[in-house]
Protein backbone atom coordinates (compact mmCIF):
# COMPACT_ATOMS: atom_id res chain seq x y z
CA UNK A 1 0.00 0.00 0.00
CA UNK A 2 1.42 3.34 -1.04
CA UNK A 3 1.92 5.91 1.71
CA UNK A 4 1.84 8.88 -0.63
CA UNK A 5 -0.85 10.56 -2.67
CA UNK A 6 -0.36 12.81 -5.73
CA UNK A 7 -0.20 16.47 -4.84
CA UNK A 8 -3.57 17.20 -6.44
CA UNK A 9 -5.21 14.60 -4.20
CA UNK A 10 -3.53 16.08 -1.14
CA UNK A 11 -5.24 19.33 -1.97
CA UNK A 12 -8.64 17.61 -2.37
CA UNK A 13 -10.37 16.98 1.00
CA UNK A 14 -12.68 14.34 -0.47
CA UNK A 15 -9.80 12.43 -2.03
CA UNK A 16 -7.88 12.46 1.25
CA UNK A 17 -10.95 11.33 3.16
CA UNK A 18 -11.58 8.54 0.63
CA UNK A 19 -7.94 7.39 0.91
CA UNK A 20 -8.09 7.17 4.71
CA UNK A 21 -11.47 5.46 4.52
CA UNK A 22 -10.13 2.73 2.23
CA UNK A 23 -7.14 2.18 4.48
CA UNK A 24 -9.29 2.00 7.58
CA UNK A 25 -11.69 -0.44 5.94
CA UNK A 26 -8.82 -2.80 5.21
CA UNK A 27 -7.11 -2.41 8.56
CA UNK A 28 -9.96 -1.86 11.01
CA UNK A 29 -13.13 -3.43 9.61
CA UNK A 30 -16.04 -1.99 7.63
CA UNK A 31 -18.78 -1.95 10.24
CA UNK A 32 -16.86 0.12 12.79
CA UNK A 33 -15.49 2.66 10.33
CA UNK A 34 -17.96 5.58 10.48
CA UNK A 35 -17.97 5.82 14.28
CA UNK A 36 -15.82 8.72 15.44
CA UNK A 37 -15.06 10.59 18.62
CA UNK A 38 -18.49 11.54 19.91
CA UNK A 39 -17.16 13.89 22.57
CA UNK A 40 -14.91 15.76 20.18
CA UNK A 41 -17.91 16.14 17.88
CA UNK A 42 -20.07 18.00 20.43
CA UNK A 43 -22.58 20.35 18.90
CA UNK A 44 -21.40 23.78 17.84
CA UNK A 45 -24.93 25.10 18.16
CA UNK A 46 -27.70 24.62 20.67
CA UNK A 47 -31.47 24.93 20.23
CA UNK A 48 -31.77 27.52 22.98
CA UNK A 49 -35.19 29.11 22.75
CA UNK A 50 -36.31 27.31 19.61
CA UNK A 51 -39.05 29.20 17.73
CA UNK A 52 -41.16 26.00 17.76
CA UNK A 53 -40.58 25.23 21.47
CA UNK A 54 -44.05 26.35 22.52
CA UNK A 55 -45.92 24.22 19.98
CA UNK A 56 -47.57 20.86 20.83
CA UNK A 57 -45.24 17.86 20.94
CA UNK A 58 -41.94 19.73 21.11
CA UNK A 59 -39.15 17.61 22.60
CA UNK A 60 -41.37 14.65 23.51
CA UNK A 61 -39.23 12.18 21.54
CA UNK A 62 -35.90 11.49 23.23
CA UNK A 63 -35.17 8.77 20.69
CA UNK A 64 -36.23 8.08 17.09
CA UNK A 65 -36.49 4.75 15.24
CA UNK A 66 -36.88 5.40 11.51
CA UNK A 67 -38.07 2.39 9.48
CA UNK A 68 -37.45 2.84 5.76
CA UNK A 69 -39.45 0.55 3.41
CA UNK A 70 -37.36 0.31 0.25
CA UNK A 71 -39.04 -0.11 -3.12
CA UNK A 72 -42.25 1.82 -2.46
CA UNK A 73 -44.99 0.44 -0.22
CA UNK A 74 -48.46 0.35 -1.74
CA UNK A 75 -50.60 2.55 0.48
CA UNK A 76 -53.77 1.00 -0.97
CA UNK A 77 -52.68 -2.51 0.04
CA UNK A 78 -51.57 -1.56 3.56
CA UNK A 79 -52.60 1.59 5.47
CA UNK A 80 -55.14 3.17 3.07
CA UNK A 81 -57.40 0.44 1.60
CA UNK A 82 -59.86 1.32 -1.17
CA UNK A 83 -62.89 -0.20 -2.86
CA UNK A 84 -63.82 -0.51 -6.52
CA UNK A 85 -61.24 -0.57 -9.27
CA UNK A 86 -58.39 0.53 -7.02
CA UNK A 87 -58.83 -2.35 -4.60
CA UNK A 88 -56.09 -4.94 -4.57
CA UNK A 89 -56.19 -8.65 -3.68
CA UNK A 90 -56.17 -8.09 0.10
CA UNK A 91 -59.32 -7.87 2.20
CA UNK A 92 -60.10 -4.86 4.38
CA UNK A 93 -60.13 -5.26 8.16
CA UNK A 94 -61.37 -2.85 10.81
CA UNK A 95 -59.32 -1.94 13.85
CA UNK A 96 -60.38 -0.99 17.36
CA UNK A 97 -58.91 2.46 16.64
CA UNK A 98 -61.72 3.05 14.15
CA UNK A 99 -59.74 3.03 10.91
CA UNK A 100 -59.14 0.27 8.39
CA UNK A 101 -56.06 -1.61 7.21
CA UNK A 102 -55.70 -4.58 4.88
CA UNK A 103 -55.50 -8.15 6.10
CA UNK A 104 -51.82 -8.25 5.10
CA UNK A 105 -51.21 -6.43 8.41
CA UNK A 106 -53.10 -8.38 11.09
CA UNK A 107 -50.47 -7.84 13.82
CA UNK A 108 -50.24 -4.12 13.06
CA UNK A 109 -54.02 -3.94 13.33
CA UNK A 110 -53.68 -5.11 16.94
CA UNK A 111 -51.53 -2.07 17.79
CA UNK A 112 -53.50 0.39 15.65
CA UNK A 113 -54.62 2.20 18.79
CA UNK A 114 -51.04 3.38 19.30
CA UNK A 115 -50.55 4.64 15.73
CA UNK A 116 -50.98 7.91 13.83
CA UNK A 117 -51.38 7.21 10.11
CA UNK A 118 -50.63 10.01 7.62
CA UNK A 119 -52.62 9.23 4.47
CA UNK A 120 -51.88 12.40 2.50
CA UNK A 121 -48.10 12.23 2.03
CA UNK A 122 -47.11 13.67 -1.34
CA UNK A 123 -43.91 14.11 -3.36
CA UNK A 124 -42.69 14.63 -6.92
CA UNK A 125 -39.93 12.02 -7.09
CA UNK A 126 -40.79 8.58 -8.45
CA UNK A 127 -37.32 7.10 -9.04
CA UNK A 128 -36.09 4.67 -6.39
CA UNK A 129 -32.67 6.04 -5.42
CA UNK A 130 -33.75 9.69 -5.54
CA UNK A 131 -36.98 9.01 -3.65
CA UNK A 132 -35.16 7.04 -0.95
CA UNK A 133 -32.72 9.94 -0.58
CA UNK A 134 -35.61 12.41 -0.27
CA UNK A 135 -37.34 10.36 2.42
CA UNK A 136 -34.11 9.90 4.41
CA UNK A 137 -33.06 13.56 4.29
CA UNK A 138 -36.12 15.71 3.50
CA UNK A 139 -34.23 17.19 0.51
CA UNK A 140 -34.25 16.37 -3.18
CA UNK A 141 -30.85 15.45 -4.59
CA UNK A 142 -29.08 18.49 -6.02
CA UNK A 143 -25.79 18.10 -7.86
CA UNK A 144 -22.92 17.13 -5.59
CA UNK A 145 -24.52 18.42 -2.35
CA UNK A 146 -24.94 15.69 0.27
CA UNK A 147 -27.70 16.35 2.80
CA UNK A 148 -27.64 14.96 6.35
CA UNK A 149 -29.92 12.42 7.96
CA UNK A 150 -31.99 13.51 10.94
CA UNK A 151 -29.54 11.85 13.33
CA UNK A 152 -26.82 14.25 12.18
CA UNK A 153 -29.11 17.26 12.62
CA UNK A 154 -29.90 16.11 16.16
CA UNK A 155 -26.23 15.67 17.00
CA UNK A 156 -25.48 19.15 15.67
CA UNK A 157 -28.11 20.82 17.85
CA UNK A 158 -28.16 18.52 20.89
CA UNK A 159 -24.65 17.06 20.99
CA UNK A 160 -23.75 13.39 21.35
CA UNK A 161 -26.35 11.16 22.96
CA UNK A 162 -23.80 8.92 24.71
CA UNK A 163 -20.21 9.11 25.95
CA UNK A 164 -19.31 5.83 24.25
CA UNK A 165 -22.06 4.78 21.83
CA UNK A 166 -22.67 6.47 18.48
CA UNK A 167 -25.58 8.87 18.29
CA UNK A 168 -26.85 7.38 15.02
CA UNK A 169 -26.93 3.77 13.78
CA UNK A 170 -28.15 2.37 10.44
CA UNK A 171 -29.34 -1.24 10.50
CA UNK A 172 -29.53 -3.16 7.24
CA UNK A 173 -27.71 -0.79 4.88
CA UNK A 174 -24.34 0.99 4.53
CA UNK A 175 -24.28 4.47 6.07
CA UNK A 176 -23.15 6.30 2.90
CA UNK A 177 -21.85 9.18 5.00
CA UNK A 178 -25.25 10.28 6.30
CA UNK A 179 -23.58 13.23 8.00
CA UNK A 180 -24.06 15.34 4.85
CA UNK A 181 -22.39 18.73 5.34
CA UNK A 182 -21.82 18.12 9.06
CA UNK A 183 -18.48 16.71 10.31
CA UNK A 184 -17.65 13.08 9.61
CA UNK A 185 -18.07 12.46 13.35
CA UNK A 186 -21.84 12.69 12.76
CA UNK A 187 -21.86 9.74 10.35
CA UNK A 188 -24.11 6.83 11.33
CA UNK A 189 -22.60 3.53 12.37
CA UNK A 190 -23.74 0.84 9.91
CA UNK A 191 -24.80 -2.60 11.14
CA UNK A 192 -25.37 -4.71 8.03
CA UNK A 193 -26.46 -7.82 9.93
CA UNK A 194 -28.24 -7.37 13.28
CA UNK A 195 -27.36 -10.91 14.40
CA UNK A 196 -23.67 -10.33 13.70
CA UNK A 197 -23.58 -6.91 15.38
CA UNK A 198 -20.24 -5.10 15.35
CA UNK A 199 -17.58 -6.86 13.33
CA UNK A 200 -13.81 -7.18 13.88
CA UNK A 201 -14.00 -6.07 17.50
CA UNK A 202 -11.79 -8.77 19.01
CA UNK A 203 -8.76 -7.66 17.08
CA UNK A 204 -9.42 -4.05 18.00
CA UNK A 205 -9.53 -4.96 21.68
CA UNK A 206 -6.15 -6.70 21.51
CA UNK A 207 -3.32 -4.48 22.82
CA UNK A 208 -0.72 -5.69 20.28
CA UNK A 209 -3.12 -5.15 17.40
CA UNK A 210 -3.93 -1.68 18.69
CA UNK A 211 -0.25 -0.80 18.82
CA UNK A 212 0.40 -1.94 15.25
CA UNK A 213 -2.59 -0.12 13.88
CA UNK A 214 -1.83 3.07 15.73
CA UNK A 215 1.61 2.91 14.15
CA UNK A 216 -0.10 2.65 10.77
CA UNK A 217 -2.18 5.70 11.66
CA UNK A 218 1.00 7.67 12.44
CA UNK A 219 2.37 6.69 9.03
CA UNK A 220 -0.83 7.83 7.34
CA UNK A 221 -0.66 11.12 9.19
CA UNK A 222 2.83 11.62 7.84
CA UNK A 223 1.53 11.14 4.30
CA UNK A 224 -0.64 14.22 4.71
CA UNK A 225 2.07 16.49 6.06
CA UNK A 226 1.70 19.91 4.53
CA UNK A 227 -1.82 19.28 3.32
CA UNK A 228 -4.44 21.96 3.97
CA UNK A 229 -6.39 21.67 7.23
CA UNK A 230 -9.26 19.20 6.81
CA UNK A 231 -11.74 18.53 9.60
CA UNK A 232 -12.83 15.28 7.94
CA UNK A 233 -9.30 13.88 8.01
CA UNK A 234 -9.00 14.97 11.63
CA UNK A 235 -12.24 13.13 12.42
CA UNK A 236 -10.92 9.96 10.81
CA UNK A 237 -7.79 10.24 12.92
CA UNK A 238 -9.93 10.55 16.04
CA UNK A 239 -11.93 7.49 15.03
CA UNK A 240 -9.42 5.05 16.48
CA UNK A 241 -9.37 6.47 19.99
CA UNK A 242 -13.15 6.56 20.32
CA UNK A 243 -13.47 3.08 18.82
CA UNK A 244 -11.10 1.71 21.46
CA UNK A 245 -13.21 3.43 24.12
CA UNK A 246 -16.28 1.63 22.82
CA UNK A 247 -14.49 -1.72 22.73
CA UNK A 248 -13.70 -1.37 26.44
CA UNK A 249 -17.14 -0.12 27.41
CA UNK A 250 -19.98 -2.16 28.91
CA UNK A 251 -22.22 -0.38 26.40
CA UNK A 252 -20.86 -2.74 23.74
CA UNK A 253 -23.50 -5.17 25.01
CA UNK A 254 -26.17 -3.02 23.34
CA UNK A 255 -25.23 -4.62 20.01
CA UNK A 256 -25.46 -8.21 21.28
CA UNK A 257 -28.81 -9.87 20.56
CA UNK A 258 -27.63 -12.97 22.41
CA UNK A 259 -28.62 -11.14 25.59
CA UNK A 260 -32.28 -11.41 24.58
CA UNK A 261 -34.39 -14.46 25.46
CA UNK A 262 -35.42 -16.98 22.82
CA UNK A 263 -39.05 -16.00 23.40
CA UNK A 264 -38.32 -12.31 22.71
CA UNK A 265 -36.40 -13.13 19.54
CA UNK A 266 -39.27 -15.30 18.35
CA UNK A 267 -41.78 -12.48 18.87
CA UNK A 268 -39.79 -10.21 16.58
CA UNK A 269 -39.25 -12.95 13.99
CA UNK A 270 -36.06 -14.52 12.72
CA UNK A 271 -35.74 -12.34 9.60
CA UNK A 272 -33.11 -9.66 9.18
CA UNK A 273 -35.80 -6.99 9.56
CA UNK A 274 -37.38 -8.51 12.67
CA UNK A 275 -34.03 -8.88 14.38
CA UNK A 276 -33.17 -5.36 13.19
CA UNK A 277 -36.23 -4.03 15.02
CA UNK A 278 -35.13 -5.89 18.15
CA UNK A 279 -31.63 -4.43 17.82
CA UNK A 280 -33.15 -0.95 17.39
CA UNK A 281 -35.03 -1.38 20.65
CA UNK A 282 -31.83 -2.44 22.43
CA UNK A 283 -29.89 0.50 21.00
CA UNK A 284 -32.38 3.20 22.02
CA UNK A 285 -32.62 1.51 25.41
CA UNK A 286 -28.85 1.98 25.85
CA UNK A 287 -28.75 5.63 24.75
CA UNK A 288 -28.49 5.72 20.93
CA UNK A 289 -30.65 8.65 19.83
CA UNK A 290 -31.44 7.79 16.18
CA UNK A 291 -31.70 4.32 14.61
CA UNK A 292 -32.67 3.62 11.02
CA UNK A 293 -33.88 0.12 10.11
CA UNK A 294 -34.19 -0.78 6.42
CA UNK A 295 -36.64 -3.26 4.95
CA UNK A 296 -36.63 -4.14 1.25
CA UNK A 297 -38.79 -5.91 -1.29
CA UNK A 298 -41.65 -3.42 -1.72
CA UNK A 299 -41.21 -2.78 -5.46
CA UNK A 300 -44.22 -4.88 -6.52
CA UNK A 301 -44.89 -4.36 -10.21
CA UNK A 302 -46.25 -7.93 -10.41
CA UNK A 303 -47.35 -10.80 -8.17
CA UNK A 304 -48.32 -8.32 -5.46
CA UNK A 305 -50.55 -10.82 -3.69
CA UNK A 306 -47.77 -13.38 -3.28
CA UNK A 307 -45.15 -10.76 -2.44
CA UNK A 308 -47.35 -9.05 0.14
CA UNK A 309 -47.95 -12.37 1.88
CA UNK A 310 -44.20 -12.62 2.40
CA UNK A 311 -42.82 -9.06 2.53
CA UNK A 312 -45.89 -7.61 4.23
CA UNK A 313 -45.98 -10.38 6.82
CA UNK A 314 -42.30 -9.88 7.62
CA UNK A 315 -42.83 -6.16 8.21
CA UNK A 316 -46.09 -6.74 10.09
CA UNK A 317 -44.54 -9.18 12.54
CA UNK A 318 -41.40 -7.16 13.37
CA UNK A 319 -43.08 -3.75 13.47
CA UNK A 320 -45.93 -4.79 15.77
CA UNK A 321 -43.48 -6.51 18.12
CA UNK A 322 -41.38 -3.34 18.26
CA UNK A 323 -44.36 -1.19 19.22
CA UNK A 324 -45.48 -3.70 21.85
CA UNK A 325 -41.99 -4.10 23.29
CA UNK A 326 -41.36 -0.37 23.57
CA UNK A 327 -44.65 0.14 25.35
CA UNK A 328 -44.06 -2.80 27.72
CA UNK A 329 -40.70 -1.28 28.69
CA UNK A 330 -42.16 2.19 29.20
CA UNK A 331 -40.23 3.62 26.23
CA UNK A 332 -42.94 4.26 23.64
CA UNK A 333 -44.08 7.65 24.92
CA UNK A 334 -40.52 8.99 24.65
CA UNK A 335 -39.54 7.10 21.47
CA UNK A 336 -40.89 8.18 18.08
CA UNK A 337 -41.21 5.26 15.66
CA UNK A 338 -41.53 6.33 12.02
CA UNK A 339 -42.52 4.11 9.08
CA UNK A 340 -41.51 5.79 5.83
CA UNK A 341 -41.30 4.62 2.24
CA UNK A 342 -40.02 5.90 -1.09
CA UNK A 343 -43.45 6.54 -2.61
CA UNK A 344 -46.84 4.87 -3.05
CA UNK A 345 -48.21 2.70 -5.85
CA UNK A 346 -50.71 3.47 -8.61
CA UNK A 347 -54.44 2.90 -8.08
CA UNK A 348 -54.51 0.81 -11.27
CA UNK A 349 -54.10 -2.82 -10.26
CA UNK A 350 -52.84 -4.30 -13.52
CA UNK A 351 -50.61 -7.24 -14.30
CA UNK A 352 -50.90 -8.41 -10.73
CA UNK A 353 -49.10 -5.34 -9.34
CA UNK A 354 -48.83 -1.55 -9.30
CA UNK A 355 -46.41 1.02 -10.72
CA UNK A 356 -44.59 3.85 -8.92
CA UNK A 357 -46.77 6.68 -7.64
CA UNK A 358 -45.30 9.54 -5.56
CA UNK A 359 -48.38 11.79 -5.76
CA UNK A 360 -49.94 10.26 -2.65
CA UNK A 361 -48.83 7.62 -0.14
CA UNK A 362 -48.88 6.82 3.57
CA UNK A 363 -46.46 7.06 6.47
CA UNK A 364 -47.02 6.03 10.08
CA UNK A 365 -45.89 7.48 13.41
CA UNK A 366 -46.14 6.00 16.88
CA UNK A 367 -45.04 7.19 20.32
CA UNK A 368 -42.99 10.33 20.93
CA UNK A 369 -46.01 12.48 21.79
CA UNK A 370 -48.12 11.79 18.66
CA UNK A 371 -51.85 11.14 18.89
CA UNK A 372 -52.93 7.53 19.28
CA UNK A 373 -55.43 5.84 16.98
CA UNK A 374 -55.37 8.86 14.69
CA UNK A 375 -55.58 9.32 10.92
CA UNK A 376 -54.18 12.55 9.51
CA UNK A 377 -55.41 13.66 6.09
CA UNK A 378 -56.76 11.44 3.35
CA UNK A 379 -56.27 10.39 -0.22
CA UNK A 380 -59.11 10.65 -2.73
CA UNK A 381 -61.54 7.79 -3.35
CA UNK A 382 -59.20 6.07 -5.80
CA UNK A 383 -56.01 6.63 -3.82
CA UNK A 384 -54.58 8.74 -6.63
CA UNK A 385 -53.99 12.15 -4.97
CA UNK A 386 -54.31 13.87 -1.59
CA UNK A 387 -57.84 14.94 -0.70
CA UNK A 388 -56.83 18.51 0.04
CA UNK A 389 -53.39 19.70 1.06
CA UNK A 390 -50.69 17.04 1.33
CA UNK A 391 -47.77 16.48 3.72
CA UNK A 392 -44.37 16.68 2.01
CA UNK A 393 -41.25 14.73 3.00
CA UNK A 394 -39.79 18.03 4.23
CA UNK A 395 -42.77 18.52 6.54
CA UNK A 396 -42.40 14.95 7.79
CA UNK A 397 -38.76 15.64 8.66
CA UNK A 398 -39.66 18.94 10.30
CA UNK A 399 -42.28 17.08 12.34
CA UNK A 400 -39.81 14.45 13.52
CA UNK A 401 -37.23 17.13 14.28
CA UNK A 402 -39.85 19.10 16.25
CA UNK A 403 -40.71 16.02 18.30
CA UNK A 404 -37.00 15.49 18.97
CA UNK A 405 -36.65 19.02 20.33
CA UNK A 406 -34.77 20.60 17.43
CA UNK A 407 -35.22 24.23 16.39
CA UNK A 408 -37.23 23.88 13.19
CA UNK A 409 -37.11 26.67 10.59
CA UNK A 410 -33.80 27.86 12.02
CA UNK A 411 -30.92 28.48 9.62
CA UNK A 412 -27.51 26.94 9.98
CA UNK A 413 -24.68 28.02 7.70
CA UNK A 414 -22.90 25.12 6.01
CA UNK A 415 -19.16 25.06 5.31
CA UNK A 416 -20.03 26.15 1.77
CA UNK A 417 -21.67 29.28 3.20
CA UNK A 418 -25.24 28.22 2.44
CA UNK A 419 -28.14 28.71 4.90
CA UNK A 420 -29.96 25.40 5.46
CA UNK A 421 -32.83 24.23 7.65
CA UNK A 422 -33.88 20.77 8.80
CA UNK A 423 -36.83 19.76 6.66
CA UNK A 424 -35.80 22.18 3.90
CA UNK A 425 -37.76 25.13 5.38
CA UNK A 426 -40.96 23.10 5.83
CA UNK A 427 -43.22 23.42 8.88
CA UNK A 428 -43.93 20.61 11.35
CA UNK A 429 -47.39 19.09 11.30
CA UNK A 430 -48.36 19.93 14.87
CA UNK A 431 -51.87 18.50 14.45
CA UNK A 432 -50.25 15.07 14.81
CA UNK A 433 -49.44 15.69 18.47
CA UNK A 434 -51.69 15.19 21.43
Amino acid sequence: MSRNLPSDQLRDPLARRSFIERCAKVSFGLSVLPFFNQLAAAADAAPGSAPNAGLPGFGKAKRVIFIQLNGGMSHIDTFDPKVGGSKGPGATISTKAGFQLTDYLPETAKVAGRLAVIRNMTAKVGVHASAAYLMRTGFEQRGTVQHPMLGAWAQHFLGASSKTLPSTVCVGRPSNHGNGWFPAAYSPLPILSPNDGLQNIKGLADADTQSRRLDLLAQLNGSFAGAPTDENVKAYNEFYESTFQLMKSKDLAAFDLAAESAATKARFGTSKFGQGCLLARRLVEHGVRFVEVSHGGWDMHATLDTRMKDVGADFDHGYAALIQDLEAKGLLDSTLVVVATEFGRKPDFSGGGRGHHPLVFSTVLAGGGVKRGYVHGASDAKGYAPDGEGVTPGSLHATIAHAAGLPVQTDIITSAGRPMQVGNKAKPVTALFA
